[in-house]
């Protein structure tokens, strides 16, 4: 793998780095840490992304470069997607290119990536794509700065919740403390990347606390166009609300639906183990990781809901039997 990116890299003229739509801390993290190492191995580089980066990822190096669109005027001979499951997740930043499109090199760390890549290196067992990155430098013997570690680290915290989440290993830990010693500051990374939140987001949070459902294991809330509006909330993104409704006991499931000013409706889900929220995003049209997924569903908001709880209940049950049956057959064998 390393050797067809490479050969990839050495016919390559111009680079285009794209990161997914809505784009979080492993997004940016890794769109800037891959821009990067292109800068240090002297090549000429656009970094991509459809929506604009996120104000707490300011600190970042590079992150005032991203554009919103790349330069129609410029040929590109080689497109990295870093954190995106599949083409759709590019937006119109990679919808909109003039064809031929260039040779793609898909970097990603979800389980249910399209592999659609010409080149594909893609990690469901690692935690971010900043943890694939670290080890894919060090195979090109790209240096890690303290201004790369700090991308890098930047993915790595906020795709982990702080290294709480399910799936992190010594691997995990052992990178982060190899992007500690490159000089990447980790108290700093984990206030900006987790904890500070604009007034916006705390206003959108009180609104979905205050229109919280449960039933049947699952939690969940929906939050209008208009709510979003009122509250100057621009984001797509339920930016940590599901994970907090996901940390109420009782639950198995949490889910919440953003409407878009076009009528459509965002979904994030979470959920705890043995529970599978990638299963429900799947059957929905969207995808994502076995405990954190998300699709898009068509308004009105009402229908949408009711699609998703159907769904999630339904999943629910079914995976709750499952898990039943494994038990009972690990205490009978």
């Amino acid at each position: 793998m390393i050797s067809l990116i490479r050969h990839s890299l050495e016919k390559a003229d111009r680079v285009l780095v794209i990161t997914h739509v809505d784009p979080d801390g492993d997004a940016i993290g890794s769109l800037t840490a891959t821009g990067q190492a292109l800068k240090q191995m002297g090549f000429r580089f656009t970094l991509v992304c459809d929506d604009k980066v996120p104000a707490r990822f300011s600190y970042l190096p590079l992150s005032s470069d991203v554009l919103r669109r790349p330069d129609q005027r410029l040929a590109y001979d080689l497109l990295i997607a870093v954190d995106c499951g599949d083409e759709e997740r590019m937006g119109y930043a990679y919808a909109d290119l003039p064809d031929p499109r260039p040779f793609i090199i898909n970097i990603d760390h979800h389980v249910t990536n399209t592999r659609f890549g010409d080149v594909n290196i893609v990690d469901p067992t690692a935690t971010s794509t900043t943890e694939i990155l670290h080890g894919l430098f060090q195979e090109l013997d790209i240096e890690i700065t303290r201004d790369i570690a700090a991308s890098l680290l930047t993915g790595l915290v906020t795709d982990t919740l702080g290294f709480r989440t399910v799936g992190v290993t010594a691997n995990t830990l052992r990178t982060a403390a190899d992007l500690i010693d490159a000089g990447a500051d980790l108290g700093f990374v984990s206030m900006q990347a987790l904890n500070l939140r604009a007034y916006s987001t705390m206003k959108i949070w009180r609104t979905g606390m205050n229109k919280m459902h449960f039933d049947d294991g699952l939690i969940w809330t929906s939050i209008t166009s208009q709510e979003r509006r009122e509250a100057g909330f621009r984001s797509s993104s339920s930016v940590g609300l599901t994970n907090l409704l996901a940390d109420v006991e009782e639950a198995v499931m949490a889910a919440v639906l953003m409407e878009s000013e076009e009528g459509s409706v965002k979904v994030s889900l979470r959920c705890r183990p043995p529970y599978d929220v990638a299963e429900v995003a799947v059957e929905l049209g969207g995808g994502g990781h076995p405990l954190a997924a998300g699709c898009t569903l068509p308004g009105p908001l009402s229908e949408a809901e009711a699609t998703l709880v159907q769904s999630c209940t339904a999943a629910i049950e079914r995976q709750s039997q499952a898990a039943r049956a494994v038990a009972a057959e690990a205490v009978a064998g």
